[in-house]
C-alpha cells in the first residue's frame, strides 16, 4: 500500500490520473481531507442529498458538483472526478458491473458528484495522539462491515449502515473517541465499541469490504460510521446507474484536515 508517497494531494491525483497510483489511500498525502464518492443522475440527486442530510454520521457531505460538471474546484486544483480517483466502481440496477481506474467512458451530462467525508482524514489526528492505526501498520486496507443498523430512508434510498473498524486497547479506545469526535465532517466519534454481534457482524475476521486486520490480546474492536454506506444502500435500492469509488481508494482533496476540526 502507498504511504507518504506524494507530497501533495494534487500530486496524488495526478498519479491516479496517469494510473501510477492504484492502491488504498490511507496515509497518502497526509494532512488533507479524503472523500468517498457517489455519482448519480440528476433525477436522483435530490433524494440522495436528503439521504445524506438524514444520515450525517455515515454520509457527511464535503462537496457537491454542478450537474454534468466533472470538475470540483472547491475541493481541489484541476480536480477531474472522472480520472483523479485511484479506482472506481460502476453500478447498474444495484449490481457492480465494472471496477476501473478511469470513468470517462461512463460520464454523462446529467451526473452529479457527491463527495462524502472519510475516516482516513481523522487518522492523522489519531497518529498524532500516539494511537495505533492497525491497517496502516499492516499496509492493508481498512476493514469495513455491513451492519444490522438501518439508515434513515430518503426517497429512493435506504439500506444498511456500514462501519469501519480499528482495534484498540480500552484506554486507547477512550482517547480515540475523544480525538475523532472533533471531526464530525469525517464521521466523528465511534458508533460502537466492543461486541461485533451487537451490530450484526457475524465474523470480525471477514469484512465485507477492505482487509482483515490483527486484533491483539487485550484489544477491542472500535467501529466508526463509514462512507462506504452509500454502496450498501445502492445495492439495496438499485438505482439504474451510479458511480462510486472502490472502498479504500479515495479522492484526495486540497482541504486541510485541520479546517474540519472543531474545538
Amino acid at each position: 500500500m502507498q504511504t507518504h508517497a506524494y507530497p501533495t494531494p494534487y500530486a496524488a491525483r495526478l498519479a491516479a490520473r496517469s494510473g501510477v497510483l492504484d492502491a488504498p489511500t490511507a496515509n497518502v498525502a497526509p494532512g488533507y481531507v479524503q472523500a468517498n464518492l457517489a455519482i448519480l443522475p440528476r433525477d436522483l440527486a435530490y433524494d440522495f442529498l436528503l439521504f445524506c442530510q438524514r444520515n450525517p454520521k455515515p454520509c457527511p457531505l464535503v462537496g457537491v458538483s454542478e450537474v454534468g460538471d466533472p470538475m470540483l474546484p472547491l475541493l481541489g486544483h484541476d480536480l477531474d472526478i472522472r480520472t483523479d480517483v485511484p479506482r472506481y466502481r460502476v453500478w447498474e440496477k444495484g449490481k457492480l458491473v465494472a471496477e476501473v481506474t478511469d470513468v470517462s467512458q461512463y460520464w454523462r451530462d446529467d451526473l452529479v458528484t457527491f463527495a462524502i467525508g472519510c475516516s482516513f482524514s481523522f487518522e492523522e489526528a489519531m497518529l498524532a495522539a500516539g494511537l495505533p492505526v492497525r491497517h496502516i501498520e499492516q499496509c492493508c486496507n481498512v476493514p469495513m462491515y455491513r451492519t444490522s443498523i438501518a439508515t434513515t430512508p430518503a426517497g429512493r434510498f435506504s439500506g444498511p449502515l456500514v462501519m469501519s473498524m480499528r482495534p484498540l486497547s480500552p484506554k486507547d479506545a477512550i482517547r480515540a473517541a475523544q480525538v475523532t469526535a472533533r471531526f464530525p465532517s469525517v464521521h466523528g466519534g465511534p458508533m460502537h465499541i466492543g461486541d461485533p454481534s451487537l451490530v450484526g457482524i457475524k465474523d470480525i475476521g471477514k469484512p465485507d469490504y477492505g482487509d482483515p486486520v490483527e486484533i491483539r490480546p487485550g484489544e477491542i474492536p472500535v467501529f466508526w460510521a463509514c462512507g462506504v454506506t452509500p454502496q450498501s444502500v445502492i445495492a439495496a435500492s438499485m438505482p439504474d446507474f451510479c458511480i462510486t469509488h472502490a472502498p479504500g481508494y479515495m479522492l484526495l482533496t486540497d482541504i486541510p484536515n485541520s479546517d474540519l476540526a472543531i474545538c
